[in-house]
């Protein structure tokens, strides 16, 4: 099931956006014209032996170290973009959506994230993006929340 079969089956409120293609999360928060704290960035790692999709703002990165010890994983690592593609199969490499249940995978959403009403987030393509309020993103991505990003420097 693509993205936007899974948001009109759980009867999800969003917008649909176009936009010139976005290669990166500050990209979609530039072609978007908001800010980054407001765009969710997806990350995908690798804990031990299970995959973890990482939801946090696009002006952040994740902290391994403190990822690893919040999962209480003996390794951490960032997922290699050829294993995206599988993982990822609808999806252009680099434009996944931030709901990892619709892959199997568990979602982890930074704690930084609670602090906006409204995001946004690339839509399985470079082109295309959802924007939801934070409390319906929570409802479909039902991640568990963690404390794992900083601030960009």
């Amino acid at each position: 099931m693509d993205l936007q079969s899974f948001l009109d089956t759980m009867g999800a409120r969003y917008r649909l956006l176009r936009h010139s293609p976005a290669y990166t999360a500050q990209d979609l928060a530039a072609a978007e014209h908001i800010s980054g704290h407001e765009v969710i960035k997806t990350v995908v790692i690798r804990a031990d032996e299970r995959f973890i999709l990482c939801a946090l703002p696009a002006c952040y990165r994740v902290d391994l170290e403190e990822l690893a010890a919040q999962l209480q994983a003996r390794q951490v690592q960032l997922v290699e973009e050829h294993r995206l593609a599988g993982l990822f199969p609808d999806c252009e490499l680099g434009a996944e959506p931030p709901i990892g249940r619709l892959y199997g995978i568990s979602t982890l959403m930074d704690e930084s994230l609670v602090c906006d009403d409204c995001v946004t987030f690339q839509a399985g393509t470079h082109r295309d993006a959802i924007s939801m309020t934070l409390a319906e993103y929570r409802r479909l991505a039902q991640p568990e929340m963690a404390h794992f990003a900083r601030p960009m420097m």
